[in-house]
């Protein structure tokens, strides 16, 4: 696995979010409120809204654009709408973050 640095815990706010520009594009970081921290592609799978945007609860984010709801553990579409945004490991160690540089396989 290939891990990179990509900044600390407290770069993203509690039931918030950030963006990271890679060579994949833009990710977007999502922090819930017990501190677990997701990475998803930041294109909503529906049209390609910007799901950094979005409102996030639990461990969902709703898409800003026609709210489609997507569940931050898998990058799935809640039903009933069908699709998936590309999802990104993260590791937090002593407060800084780590992202495999390669996404997971998206399943819809």
């Amino acid at each position: 696995m290939n891990w990179i640095q990509i900044g600390r815990l407290d770069d993203i706010p509690r039931q918030g979010s950030r963006v990271i520009n890679t060579a994949s594009g833009e990710i977007a970081l999502f922090r819930s409120v017990d501190d677990q921290v997701f990475a998803l592609s930041n294109r909503c799978p529906h049209k390609g809204g910007p799901l950094a945007q979005g409102i996030v609860h639990g461990k969902r984010v709703t898409c800003p654009l026609h709210s489609w709801v997507i569940d931050l553990e898998s990058g799935s579409a809640v039903a009933p709408d069908v699709g998936c945004a590309q999802r990104y490991e993260v590791r937090v160690a002593h407060d800084v973050l780590f992202l495999e540089a390669e996404a997971g396989v998206c399943k819809a």
